[in-house]
């Protein structure tokens, strides 16, 4: 029976007031804010709405979706560091109120970095190194912080510093064996910071098991992986355990050493938010212009990283047949090929090698044309270096021995280059006799530099980007 008069038209208003509010909150969610309440495409990114799968890693580098008003397809540079409110005594009435906290175009690039991370938030900061600095500030005085014994200088300087001034606990271990990573833990353990392939040792560390064994001696330990040795590209530490992967988006991400930044990407919106405090605290966060540059680079990381393992595995080949002591985790003869496998989808652009001859290591360094005398990697130029000279000189000569990294050892950063100039111009540095008993040893592939003529299985060794 049907009501009518007052009654019906209350009832009238009532349902029309429920199907305005069901409206309004289907409006609100189809608007697909992310975690930080922005309009911006959800992370990790949705599937194909066609196929009801995720979108390939290759397509996901490319594929980007914004809000902006005129539909760009390159995000805008929003270079301003404050913004108008639209009210005086509602707080941040937009989006935005200055940039130090955050900014459209930060937050597109960090909603980009999480969907091909693997992770629920990113965030992006000044470089890898601050990167860094933000994770440990979630420390206190009596932590314990387990590490390998083959790091980066500037994450050795930094817990140096944290365990001389800041009453932190430093573990420095083999991490390539998890028995050792054991018997240091303890429910006193806060974090478990990893490097995988370690620099420049080339080691390769067991994520799963590691952080398996960290969560095991205190649920609440993080286990914080360095990945810029292989980008999200090729290995996501999240999926194997991490807790916190952290990157210098200097490196791969960018590909052109043109800007600096870090990047850190978590699951935990706790844990994401805690890292934000100290950001927006410390006033780290990345800024405008270099957002735009690394959102840039991140959609050729494919196309460069394929050159640049091909290059990486054919000089690797060529450097092992000579006689070099060559550390690349893409060769068979490296002792944790099958591991690194397991983990990761690529070996990667960096190898280091031992020539038994300091002064031969300096000449090869020395003589190279094509190959740039500089630190760090990542970059589509090829880059050559000694660590104990450079990047590892902060840690002291006998800490050094102790960890068992050769004065001699050269460290190879390969880039998008024709592959035969890269290796030509590492022959140029003429070995000398020692290699020319090296070459004797290989008489059909001698050259006259001392060096092999090629790589064996040829240029066509270039085509892969592992040793099979």
């Amino acid at each position: 029976m049907s009501g009518s008069g007052p009654a019906s038209a209350a009832t009238g208003a009532s349902s029309s007031n429920n199907a305005s509010s069901k409206t309004s909150a289907m409006a609100k969610a189809s608007q697909h804010l992310d975690l930080d309440g922005h309009d911006l495409p959800p992370s990790p990114a949705p599937s194909s709405p066609r196929s009801g799968r995720r979108y390939a890693l290759a397509t996901e580098l490319v594929f980007t979706e914004g809000s902006d008003q005129y539909n760009a397809s390159s995000v805008p540079i929003y270079q301003s560091a404050t913004f108008k409110q639209t009210s005086a005594t509602a707080g941040v009435s937009n989006e935005y109120d200055y940039t130090r906290s955050g900014n459209p175009t930060r937050t597109h690039l960090e909603r980009h970095l999480a969907k091909i991370m693997r992770a629920q938030r990113a965030l992006v900061v000044s470089s890898g190194m601050g990167a860094l600095d933000v994770i440990t500030r979630l420390l206190r005085p009596g932590d314990e912080v387990v590490t390998g014994d083959d790091l980066y200088g500037g994450t050795n300087r930094l817990l140096k510093y944290l365990s001389t001034h800041g009453g932190i606990i430093v573990h420095h271990v083999d991490t390539t064996d998890p028995s050792k990573v054991k018997a240091v833990l303890t429910p006193k353990t806060a974090m478990v910071l990893l490097e995988t392939p370690t620099n420049p040792l080339i080691k390769i560390v067991d994520i799963p098991t590691i952080a398996t064994l960290a969560h095991n001696a205190n649920p609440t330990c993080l286990v914080s992986v360095d990945n810029t040795m292989l980008s999200p590209l090729l290995q996501n530490p999240l999926d194997l355990g991490a807790d916190i992967v952290y990157e210098s988006g200097t490196k791969y991400l960018s590909g052109h050493h043109d800007l600096m930044a870090g990047v850190l990407a978590i699951n935990d919106p706790k844990l994401g938010e805690k890292l934000f405090f100290t950001i927006n605290a410390s006033g780290c966060g990345l800024s405008p212009f270099d957002s735009w540059l690394l959102m840039r680079g991140v959609k050729t990381l494919k196309v460069r990283m394929d050159t640049q393992q091909a290059n990486a595995m054919f000089i690797a080949r060529f450097l092992e047949s000579t006689g070099f002591k060559v550390r690349y985790p893409g060769l068979k003869s490296h002792p944790q090929y099958e591991l690194h496998n397991s983990m990761a989808r690529g070996a990667g652009a960096v190898l280091s090698f031992e020539t038994g001859d300091v002064a031969l290591s300096e000449r090869i360094v020395e003589s190279a044309k094509l190959w740039a005398i500089s630190v760090s990697f990542g970059c589509v130029n090829s880059l050559i270096s000694m660590p104990c000279r450079m990047s590892h000189a902060s840690i002291d000569e006998k800490t050094r021995r102790e960890r068992g990294v050769p004065e001699d050892l050269i460290r190879l950063c390969v880039g998008i280059e024709d592959g035969d100039d890269l290796l030509d111009d590492l022959k140029s540095s003429r070995p000398g006799r020692r290699h020319e008993r090296v070459a004797r040893r290989h008489p059909r592939r001698e050259s006259n530099t001392g060096y092999p003529a090629s790589a064996p299985g040829g240029t066509s060794s270039r085509q892969s980007g592992s040793d099979e």
